[in-house]
């Protein structure tokens, strides 16, 4: 479990929650539970991103995938240099299509593909075509997922308003009436209230938490492809480390030139 994103949710409610009770009675949350209001912005949200949506079964997946950011995103850069790597002596030390015994070992599919492909002869420029169209498709998956809350975000504040906009404009009608202002002017503010901590506690973050975790996957697999490619030009295993070693921060790299030692020739 991605701790991070579990405590960070909580202690969004929490400071919430004790910025509204502070130096009041617990009691007053229950000025912030307002059903109306509840259907008027989750409802009107949620409903406007449906319609958005290219079908209800794509509708579903999105709000499935609210569970990625509680999972622990297993993307190691070091491991996969060192697979590389290990692939690339391979390979200068039986020749290409000796990788293909060394595929079967190889979990991650879209390395596999690739070692496959150098397997087979496939040329260069259509190796490196072939990997970053299945890459772009990858991208464009993950961006359709961060456009589903990002657009969420942006239903939430608006449902909002036209909630406070209903709450104006009964109060309006009824001023002549004490009693009715009250519940008038409570869907008023508390519609914004909600369209505000929708966007700002669950939304945003979880877009930009998405958005993070597909830069670095999107980053392990071009290290991936360079590193494919630089096999089958037949490079040498040193040359090839440094190469893909630029795809790490200076610490790492130094990190895993300390553990790699003499290891890699």
């Amino acid at each position: 479990m991605d701790l991070a994103s579990i405590i960070g949710l909580v202690l969004c409610a929490v400071v919430v929650m004790f910025g509204i009770v502070f130096g009041q009675d617990i009691s007053v949350l229950g000025n912030f539970v307002h059903p109306p209001s509840i259907l008027i912005t989750l409802g009107g949200a949620f409903c406007s991103v449906l319609i958005m949506s290219p079908s209800l079964k794509e509708y579903l997946n999105y709000l499935k995938s609210f569970s990625l950011i509680l999972k622990v995103q297993i993307t190691n850069e070091e491991e996969t240099i060192k697979q590389i790597i290990s692939l690339s002596n391979v390979a200068r030390k039986e020749g290409l299509l000796a990788l293909e015994e060394a595929a079967n070992g190889i979990d991650d599919e879209f390395l596999k593909k690739g070692v496959l492909l150098i397997v087979d002869g496939t040329d260069p420029e259509l190796v490196r075509s072939i990997l970053e169209t299945e890459l772009s498709c990858i991208e464009d998956r993950h961006a359709n997922v961060v456009g589903f809350w990002d657009s969420l975000a942006a239903m939430g504040p608006a449902w909002g308003m036209i909630g406070t906009l209903i709450g104006l404009i009964n109060m309006l009608q009824k001023m002549d009436d004490a009693k009715a202002i009250g519940p008038a002017m409570a869907v008023a503010l508390i519609t914004t209230f909600y369209g505000s901590v929708l966007a700002n506690w669950i939304c945003i973050p979880i877009s930009t938490k998405l958005k993070a975790k597909n830069s670095n996957e999107v980053m392990v697999k071009e290290l991936m492809v360079e590193g494919l490619l630089s096999i089958q030009a037949g490079e040498n295993p040193r040359v090839i480390e440094e190469k893909l070693k630029s795809f790490l921060s200076p610490t790492r790299r130094e990190a895993l030139k300390a553990e790699s030692g003499e290891d890699i020739g």
